[in-house]
């Protein structure tokens, strides 16, 4: 699965659905779109990404805020990678004003570690990921972040028929963990959706179909914001999972809820 694809831009709608819902809409959907390439034999296709954050989760914790601007890096593949040759994504995803931005190079497993903690530049092909390399660069310079975040799911992906940069996505078994940053299935991985539950997400250069509209209407389907690494982030919170590096004035480590109390 070659997906070298540097740049991407578009605006991104995100909604829960249940699979009942998904099977009540697909008929529909399929009328005016197909399925991707990718989706061999109609099968979904899975995604693994590792989502980078500071010590003190300072890139979730900005983008939790709701902030007209928001950013945040990741590695991605759609295999499962572990060899420190095999090549996968690095990832800076920027939003403002609900429209993404996605721009990626690729790389080899083994430079990821170099790249993050040191700055060198991976080896690149051409100049729009050599130019991407260095945004990245620019971004870990800024941002002292490490593996944060472990994500898995399964995919199901459409396009249009007329429109090729029209897509929707539909994932399910999304797994996450915190430990074990390594491409595939873990023992302590754990459900971040209830069975038989998706993100459904349409992905648009333009205004969205009148067809999709009057379909989203019809079954009540509504957008909201849903980010896979937020709604971890919000939980773990909660049930106060989270570590932190802080400190107090008197260089004390405390815990996040100390500053709270101002």
């Amino acid at each position: 699965m070659d997906l070298a694809i540097s740049t991407f831009k578009r605006y991104e709608r995100k909604y829960l659905i249940s699979k009942e819902k998904l099977d009540e809409i697909m008929p529909t959907l399929l009328e005016y779109m197909e399925l991707d390439p990718f989706c061999i034999g109609g099968n979904e296709y899975r995604i693994y990404s590792i989502y980078y954050d500071t010590d003190n989760h300072d890139v979730i914790r900005q983008n939790s805020s709701k902030p007209v601007y928001k950013e945040k890096m990741r590695i991605r593949s759609y295999y499962d990678r572990k060899d420190p040759e095999d090549k996968i994504f690095m990832e800076i995803k920027k939003k403002s004003e609900g429209q993404g931005n996605k721009r990626r190079i690729k790389l080899k497993i083994k430079e990821i570690e170099p790249f993050v903690n040191e700055g060198i530049l991976p080896k690149t092909k051409d100049y729009l990921s050599a130019q991407v390399a260095k945004e990245l660069q620019y971004y870990l310079k800024m941002n002292r972040v490490h593996p944060a975040l472990y994500v898995q799911y399964d995919r199901l992906a459409l396009f249009g028929k007329e429109d090729k940069n029209f897509r929707m996505t539909f994932d399910r078994n999304v797994m996450t963990r915190r430990s074990n940053f390594q491409f595939g299935p873990s023992d302590i991985d754990e459900p971040l959706l209830p069975d038989g539950e998706y993100i459904m997400e349409i992905k648009i250069l333009g205004a969205m179909p009148l067809w999709l509209t009057r379909l989203l209407s019809e079954h009540g389907l509504f957008s909201r914001g849903f980010s896979k690494y937020g709604v971890k982030y919000k939980r773990d919170a909660q049930e106060h999972k989270l570590e932190y590096n802080m400190t107090n004035k008197d260089g004390e480590r405390v815990d996040f809820d100390y500053f709270l109390q101002f």
